[in-house]
Order: C-alpha cells, then structure tokens, then sequence
C-alpha cells in the first residue's frame, strides 16, 4: 500500500520546465481542461460524444465535479516548505505524483496507438498506468513499453473463461490485475445513439459524413491504424484475441457479465500472485467484501459517470471507504482536474487518484508529447499548492486541512 511517511529528500523550489523546453505547439496548454478542444475538434462528434458523455442525464458525470468543489482549503502558513516532496509509494514501488492513467477502452480508435502513447508517457515521467481489457492493442506489446503496466478486466462470470485471462496477464509479465466490478449490463448512454455512435460500430451514412468531415481524425488516426496494424479488435478481453469493432459477434463475446459475484474475486485471488484491485465500487460495505476477500486495494470509482446514472461520486464515500480499509490501499478517480482536486482528495482519505478523460484528449491532441505535457502540468500544480498550503511531503496532508463550504 501507500507510503505516506517518508519525508522529503531534497530541495525542490519548482518543477516547472523552463518554458524553452515544452515544444511550441504545446506551450498554449496551460492546465488539463486546455486538452479538451483541441480533441473536439479532430474527433468525429460520435466518437467525441461516447468519450465526453455519461449515461442518461449526466447526473453522475456533474456530481464527480461537485464533490470535488464542495471543499475549500485551510492552509497553514509560515512554515519552510522549500524542500517539497510528491513521490509516493504505491504497491512496493515508488512514483513521482500521486496520480496516475486509468483504464480508457477504444484509446486506440481515437489517437493513434493511443494505449502505446499512456504507456510510453506514464513510463517517461514515473506514473502508474492501467491497460483497459476494451483496449485495441495487445496486452503483451503494451507491457513491453512499459513493464510496470497495471492490466483491468471486464470479466463474464464464468469461470472457464477468467481463468484463462488471469493465467495471459500473468504470463504476459504483469504484477497488477484491475477487476472492473460496475458493468453488469451495457449503460443507457442515449447520448451515443443521438450522435450515431453503436456497439458494434456501424458506418452509417451520417457517421461516414461524420468522419469525412474529420479528416486528421481520418487520415492521422484510423487509416494510418488500419494500412499499419489491420482493422482495430478488441485484443484483451479474454485468453485469445476478440473481434473486430465492426464484428457482429461483438456482444456476444462480452456477454454474461451480469453473473460476476464475489466468489469470481475469490478464484482470481487464488490463481492470481500479484496484487488485486477491485475498481468501481462506491459502497463502503463493499469495501469490507474487497477487504475479506484478500484484495489489495480498491479504486473507488461510478464510472466517470458512465454507468449508473446519480450513482455518488467516488469521493463522498471516500471517507467512509478509507475507515474501512484497515490495510487494504485506497484510490480513487471521477472529475480530478487541477492538483488542488489531487489534494483534497489524498485529505479524505486517499492514497493515490486516477485521472481518465484529460489524458486521453492529449494524446488525441498530441499523441506522446502532449500527454507528457499533461501529466507534467498536474505534477507542477501539484508541487505548487502544496507550497501555498505549507506543506513538505504528502504525509503532512490531512483531514484538518479542507473543510466543505
């Protein structure tokens, strides 16, 4: 779990890079929201709108923002916090900022080997990064560019096709199994059917006009895709290679998910050597299952909203999750945007965040760079409020330091 007790190591008076070193095109990027035009603009609207959107009325997506602006800080003053330190130890190994790239399926279909690019970005800058079992390349050539790779699972309740799973992960070299646990059935997402965009995808005459009037999306993204690597397939959700996105049998092949139970995290506990995590859970009670059930840690989660709409956010449990804990790591993720939000999250109880959306349009925006880009901006706001709030190290974070409005 988290190691929050070091204390800091050297002197660190800014990380900021000089504004000489970031690449000009990416100099107009000033804060993770900047991220998001930039990709609305190259994506085809169906595609923009399945990433940006929630399920039904958006309930869920607003409130992960609410939870976040309810609290105001407490800062304290006067004291030397020149020698600053965010490193953090999270499963036996240490990382540069408390937060890290979750999980994004379809990453593929919107930027360029869009999973090679988090991996490549979180490998550079020292973050953690989690492979989507939705992702569009092969878990094995995602861990060859970076061996610290997490994988996540969307698994059927059965019990013939997870094993197989666990045993590829494992073999494939990873030390991190992710268990999505909120998909028992597919979202009301009217959102996508309002823009044209299906499960399997189908190339409707609006959608073909659609991509047509995209043309870097076109040309940059999904042919070079597809003259470079074939048509993109869903390679990671079981044992063997899935179908295409525009296969018919695409539902087929996720189906029987709504069978997943406790007694699956139990099976994977017993074949799988590494570290387990259960991500979308929100319940304090199901805490304590993950708990009894010897998993490692948790990521508190609804979904980025996607799921059930009105579902909490992650971080109104978050406290309740963290008393339950009693050992087991807590993470947390939904609306986390500025390093401010970072902080007050760790304060409630977290040990570590997760940030999806903006790092998926940077690498849209800017493939490698931009998501580098990215993560260095959250870094830097990072190590810039904890000097505002007289803090050294994320060790000296605590309760007392937020309050709600």
């Amino acid at each position: 779990m988290l190691d929050k007790t070091a204390a800091p190591t050297s002197p660190s008076p800014t990380m900021t890079r000089p504004v000489s070193a970031v690449p000009r095109y990416l100099r107009r990027y000033l804060c993770l929201d900047d991220f998001e035009p930039a990709a609305r603009r190259i994506m085809p609207k169906f595609l923009y709108g399945y990433v940006s959107g929630g399920a039904e009325n958006d309930a869920a997506v607003r409130d992960n923002r609410k939870a976040l602006d309810d609290y105001g800080f407490v800062p304290r003053v006067l004291n030397d916090v020149s020698a600053r330190d965010q490193t953090t130890t999270l499963f036996g190994r240490t990382y540069a900022s408390p937060f890290g790239i979750p999980p994004m399926g379809s990453s593929a279909l919107c930027a360029y080997r869009g999973d090679i690019v988090y991996a490549r970005a979180a490998g550079a800058l020292n973050v953690p990064m989690i492979l989507s079992a939705a992702s569009l390349i092969r878990l094995e050539d995602v861990i060859r560019e970076n061996p610290h790779a997490w994988y996540q699972a969307y698994l059927a309740g059965v019990p013939e096709r997870i094993e197989p799973l666990v045993d590829r992960v494992a073999a494939a070299g990873y030390d991190t199994f992710v268990v999505t646990a909120d998909v028992p059935v597919p979202p009301n997402r009217e959102n996508n059917i309002r823009n044209g965009f299906q499960t399997p995808m189908k190339i409707t005459p609006r959608v073909a006009w659609d991509i047509a009037t995209h043309p870097r999306w076109l040309f940059d993204i999904f042919a070079r895709t597809f003259v470079n690597h074939g048509m993109p397939r869903f390679e990671n959700m079981d044992a063997s290679a899935g179908p295409p996105v525009l296969s018919k049998n695409l539902m087929r092949n996720i189906g029987a998910r709504d069978q997943l139970a406790w007694k699956h995290v139990e099976l994977i506990r017993k074949r799988w050597k590494g570290k387990l995590v259960i991500k979308g859970l929100v319940s304090p009670d199901d805490a304590r299952i993950a708990r009894e059930s010897g998993v490692d840690g948790v990521l508190i989660s609804n979904h980025g909203g996607r799921q059930l709409d009105y579902t909490f956010a992650g971080l109104r449990t978050l406290p309740e999750i963290a008393a339950e804990a009693k050992g087991m790591t807590v993470m947390v993720d939904g609306g986390i945007r500025r390093g401010t939000d970072v902080i007050k999250a760790l304060a409630l109880g977290a040990h570590f965040v997760f940030v999806g959306r903006p790092f998926l349009y940077a690498a849209v925006a800017g493939g490698q760079e931009a998501v580098e880009r990215a993560i260095t901006l959250l870094r830097d706001e990072i190590d810039r409020d904890l000097a505002l709030m007289g803090i050294r190290s994320l060790a000296e974070i605590t309760p007392d330091l937020v309050r709600k409005f």
